[in-house]
C-alpha cells in the first residue's frame, strides 16, 4: 500500500532535506499546500497539489486549502471499523499517513503589536485542524508538529522498515494538543486584552513536565517540575539535583533579591522564609551581616546574593552547611572553593533580577474549593499613601531603613515583624497567629540591637499592644499599612514613647 505524507508548513526549516528522505527511502507520496508545494517542486522533489484532492482552487486568499471533506476523511479514517473502510472505499478516498504542518507565528506577530485586521490572519484554522485530526487518529496516523521532530521521525521511521510506531505517533499526538492548546490560549489572551475583556476571565495553566523529583515536601509525596513560558534562566553548576523543597527556597530567595537587583544585598532563606537580609557597601560586607541576623536558622539553608560572588564570600559559604548558593555570577575562584562541597547546589541566575520581576506574574494554589489564582504581590510604596502620622518625625536614614524593613516583611509569613538597622534584618518574627506575638519573637532575635532600631509589620496593629511591645525594645520607628479601627489610638501610643510611625496603605499578607 502506498504510504502518503500531507504537508502545509509556515515553518520550512529543513523540509526540503526531510521530503527528500520520505520520497526517495521511504516512498511516500506527498501531498502540499501552496507555498510549501511550490517550494518542493523547485527541489526537484515530486509532489501533488492538495488541489488534485479538493478538486477545488484555494479560496478567499489562501485561507481555505484544507478545509474540505476528502482530506479530512484521508486522516481520520478508521480501517477497523466497516462503516468507515466502506466510505473510503466507495468515495475513492485517499488516505493519509503522515501529517506534517507547523502554524502561522501568532506569538510573534502580537509582539510586533501589529493591527487587529492583521493579526487575525495569522490566527492558522487548517493547520491546527489538521494535526488534531491526526492526533485524534494516531492509530493510524503520524502528526508532526515542528521540525525539529524531522530528525527523530526519520529514525523511527528506519527502525520500523518505513513504518512509524505506535509509540511515537502517541508521543506526538500528545505534542499537538499541548501546542494547540498553548496557541489557542496566546489568541485567547491577545485578543481579550485588545477587545478590553478581562483577560483573567480566561486564565489557562499550559505547562510541561520535564522530569520527575525525588519526591516532594516529604519522602511519601511524589513531585515533578513543569516549565511554562515564565520560567527563569539559570544553571545548576554543581551538587546533587535540586529537590521540591530547594526550588521553593530558591524561589523565595530570588524574589526578595530582585526588591535589591541595583544594590549589594544577601538573603538567607530556611524553610521558605527569610532568616537572614541585609544590604552592604559591597556583597562581601552583605553577606556577613545577613549571617549575623540568624547564624543560628542559617545552617542548611539558601544563601542568595544580587551581585557576583567572590573569594573571600565563597570560602566562608564552603565552610558552613548550605543546600544552595544563589548569585548572577561567581569568580574563577570563588566557583573552584565552592566546588569543594560536592553536594552544595550552586545556581548561576542568567535572567537578571530586574528582569526576574517580569516573571512574577501569578500565583496559584489548587484547592478542594477551587483554583484560586491572584497576581502577584508586586505592591510598591505610594508617595501619595507613605504618610508621617505621629508628631514624632523619622530621620532620612530611618526612612530608608525602614523602606527596607518593609521590603523584607512583604515575604516574611504573615504575621510578620521585620526588625532592621543599618540595612540589615536583626529580628524576623514570622507565621505567627497573634501579630504581638510576631513583634515579641522579633524583639528577642534582635535582642539589645533593637534600641533605635526600625520595624515593619506586614499588616495594621488592631492593638496599641504591639506598640507597648515596641516601646520596651526602644524601637525608634515603624512602618505599617495602617486602616485599622484603633489607627487613632495606635498613633497617640506611639507619641507617648515617642516613635516615629509611617503608614503605607499596603498590606502584604503571605499565607
Amino acid at each position: 500500500m502506498t504510504k502518503r505524507a500531507l504537508i502545509s508548513v509556515y515553518n520550512k526549516d529543513k523540509l526540503v532535506e526531510f521530503a527528500q528522505e520520505l520520497v526517495s527511502k521511504y516512498n511516500f507520496e506527498i501531498t502540499a499546500t501552496g507555498s510549501t508545494f511550490d517550494l518542493l517542486i523547485e527541489n526537484g522533489i515530486k509532489a501533488k497539489s492538495i488541489s488534485e484532492i479538493t478538486g477545488r482552487r484555494q479560496l478567499i486568499n489562501g485561507k481555505v486549502k484544507t478545509l474540505y471533506p476528502d482530506v479530512f476523511a484521508g486522516i481520520l479514517a478508521d480501517l477497523n471499523n466497516e462503516n468507515e473502510k466502506s466510505d473510503i472505499e466507495k468515495e475513492n478516498i485517499k488516505l493519509f499517513d503522515m501529517v506534517v504542518v507547523n502554524f502561522y507565528p501568532f506569538e510573534e506577530a502580537a509582539a510586533r503589536n501589529i493591527d487587529e485586521a492583521e493579526l487575525v490572519n495569522t490566527i492558522d484554522i487548517g493547520g491546527p485542524s489538521m494535526l488534531r485530526a491526526a492526533a485524534k487518529n494516531n492509530k493510524r496516523v503520524l502528526a508532526v508538529s515542528s521540525p525539529t521532530q524531522y530528525s527523530e521521525v526519520l529514525t523511527d521511521l528506519e527502525e520500523h522498515n518505513g513504518e512509524s510506531s505506535l509509540k511515537l505517533r502517541r508521543e506526538y499526538a500528545l505534542k499537538v494538543f499541548e501546542k494547540t492548546l498553548d496557541f489557542d490560549t496566546k489568541i485567547l489572551h491577545e485578543l481579550s486584552n485588545r477587545f478590553e475583556e478581562d483577560s483573567d476571565n480566561y486564565f489557562s495553566l499550559n505547562i510541561r513536565k520535564t522530569k520527575n523529583l525525588r519526591y516532594g515536601e516529604n519522602p511519601h509525596q511524589t513531585a515533578g517540575i513543569y516549565y511554562t513560558n515564565n520560567t527563569i534562566d539559570y544553571e545548576v553548576l554543581n551538587g546533587k539535583e535540586l529537590s521540591y523543597n530547594n526550588i521553593l527556597d530558591a524561589s523565595a530567595c530570588t524574589n526578595i533579591l530582585s526588591e535589591f537587583f541595583d544594590v549589594s544585598a544577601c538573603v538567607i532563606i530556611k524553610h521558605n522564609t527569610p532568616c537572614g537580609a541585609a544590604l552592604g557597601k559591597n556583597i562581601d560586607e552583605a553577606w556577613q551581616k545577613a549571617l549575623d541576623c540568624d547564624p543560628l536558622s542559617a545552617f542548611g539553608g539558601i544563601v542568595g546574593f544580587s551581585q557576583k560572588i567572590g573569594e573571600i564570600t565563597a570560602k566562608q559559604l564552603a565552610s558552613m552547611f548550605l543546600e544552595v548558593v544563589i548569585a548572577p555570577d561567581y569568580s574563577e575562584k570563588a566557583l573552584e572553593l565552592l566546588k569543594t562541597k560536592k553536594n552544595l547546589r550552586i545556581i548561576k541566575l542568567n535572567t537578571s533580577l530586574e528582569e526576574y520581576k517580569n516573571y512574577l506574574t501569578r500565583e496559584i494554589r489548587i484547592t478542594p474549593f477551587g483554583t484560586l489564582v491572584q497576581t502577584a504581590d508586586k505592591g510598591e510604596l505610594d508617595k501619595n499613601n507613605f504618610k508621617v502620622v505621629t508628631k514624632t518625625k523619622p530621620t532620612a536614614e530611618m526612612v530608608e531603613d525602614m523602606i527596607f524593613a518593609w521590603k523584607i516583611a512583604k515575604h516574611a509569613k504573615s504575621n510578620a515583624i521585620v526588625i532592621s538597622k543599618n540595612f540589615k534584618a536583626i529580628g524576623i518574627g514570622q507565621g505567627q497567629t497573634s501579630r504581638v506575638d510576631a513583634f515579641e519573637i522579633a524583639l528577642n532575635k534582635a535582642c539589645d540591637g533593637s534600641k533605635d532600631a526600625v520595624a515593619a509589620s506586614d499588616g495594621f496593629f488592631p492593638a496599641i499592644d504591639n506598640i507597648q511591645a515596641a516601646a520596651q525594645g526602644r524601637i525608634a520607628a515603624i512602618i505599617q499599612p495602617g486602616g485599622s479601627i484603633k489607627d487613632e489610638e495606635v498613633i497617640k501610643t506611639a507619641d507617648k514613647y515617642n516613635i516615629a510611625m509611617i503608614t503605607t496603605g499596603i498590606r502584604h499578607f503571605r499565607h
